[in-house]
């Protein structure tokens, strides 16, 4: 691309191509790559002063650019997920998704024992206990979250962000969908919360909870027409204005409606390589693939980003089925790149590289970080 202006009639073309992806900047070619033409020595002076103040003025605006852009990307931690009914699936078993997008990076899988049920779920590596961002107990019982930005009502001076402390406790004491809306009435208020989770339980119960720090609302997902529900970082109760996400809440109920069929079982695997490894936009209309992938291209708003720490997928169990058939298919890692593991609610088959600390990963404190195959 080159930006051509005029000075005095005589016209200046300078090369200008720079890339506002969090992967690469380039701004070189503003200092060092433009070429004036028909310029009197007498008239360079006077040429050269205005145009170094406009490059510089470029290149400050354009820093300005690309600060707030890493700033928005860095502060703004989103999710994308669905839930499908086992009403609408040829074996009766609902499947829950989530493609995490968050500011840590290093995730593990952790197993714990509860108040009353053991469960294992998705972590930040660097902590030990207290809190899940996705998670499985021994009665079927699982928990997800995307973080909402439009639900919080109030204004009280509370620690927030405690969404993994609150689906830790619930996979401790929770087995259906009643109980969690009963255990929610007597956990402290203020909750510290303003997301959407989603559970599934043994007895065929499959939901989506809209929770801030007071309130929940509870959108049924054996309810929906199409048998699913596709959720990202807004809440249907909450403000429109403030809707985030939206661009990849369109992709993903496009590709459902592309992929979904009750008369067709969508496997785990698939549902992680559909929605977790496709570059595509629906809002822009375009899908890139190994074939016509430009040699640039700003990488927001597709569902796998740069702050995408890793996917989990489970399967539940039909009506009357064993709890202990549900499946938490986990990739940790950046989708693209990352292995897809299916994992059974037992500590003995979790394995060692996604449960362990990584040691040859250390901090600058000396805290080994992700697991071995993050």
């Amino acid at each position: 691309m080159q930006l051509l202006f005029f000075y005095n009639c005589f016209a200046v073309s300078i090369p200008f191509a720079f890339n506002l992806s969090p992967f690469a900047f380039n701004l070189s070619p503003l200092a060092s790559n433009f070429k004036y033409f028909y310029l009197s020595s007498c008239q360079c002076d006077k040429f050269l002063l205005p145009l170094r103040q406009l490059l510089k003025f470029v290149m400050k605006k354009s820093i300005l650019l690309f600060i707030t852009v890493i700033l928005c990307v860095a502060s703004s931690w989103a999710c994308t997920s669905f839930i499908i009914s086992g009403k609408a699936t040829p074996t009766g078993r609902p499947m829950m998704f989530k493609h995490r997008d968050t500011g840590e990076l290093n995730n593990r899988i952790a197993h714990f024992q509860g108040e009353k049920y053991a469960f294992m779920g998705l972590v930040n590596s660097p902590v030990k206990d207290g809190e899940v961002w996705a998670g499985m107990n021994a009665a079927g019982f699982c928990i997800m979250n995307t973080a909402s930005y439009n639900l919080r009502e109030d204004s009280l001076d509370c620690q927030m962000d405690r969404e993994g402390e609150l689906m830790y406790h619930a996979l401790g004491n929770c087995a259906t969908l009643a109980d969690f809306e009963a255990w929610l009435t007597t956990y402290p208020q203020p909750w510290g919360v303003e997301a959407n989770f989603g559970v599934i339980d043994a007895q065929g119960g499959a939901a989506y909870y809209e929770i801030n720090n007071h309130r929940w609302i509870k959108y049924d997902v054996n309810a929906e027409a199409n048998g699913y529900r596709v959720v990202t970082n807004f809440s249907f109760a909450g403000r429109e204005e403030d809707y985030e996400g939206w661009e990849r809440y369109l992709t993903a109920n496009a590709i459902m409606k592309e992929q979904f069929s009750r008369e067709r079982e969508m496997t785990a695997i698939e549902a992680i390589d559909l929605f977790s490894r496709q570059y595509r936009h629906e809002l822009l209309g375009v899908e890139y693939t190994a074939e016509n992938v430009p040699e640039y291209l700003v990488d927001q708003d597709f569902i796998p980003r740069r702050i995408t720490s890793a996917v989990v997928c489970f399967e539940g169990v039909r009506v009357g089925g064993e709890a202990k058939h549900t499946i938490m298919w986990s990739a940790l890692g950046y989708p693209a790149c990352a292995v897809t593991i299916p994992l059974l609610m037992n500590e003995k088959s979790l394995p060692a590289y996604m449960a362990a600390r990584n040691a040859k990963a250390k901090a600058k404190d000396g805290v080994a970080w992700h697991s071995e195959i993050c």
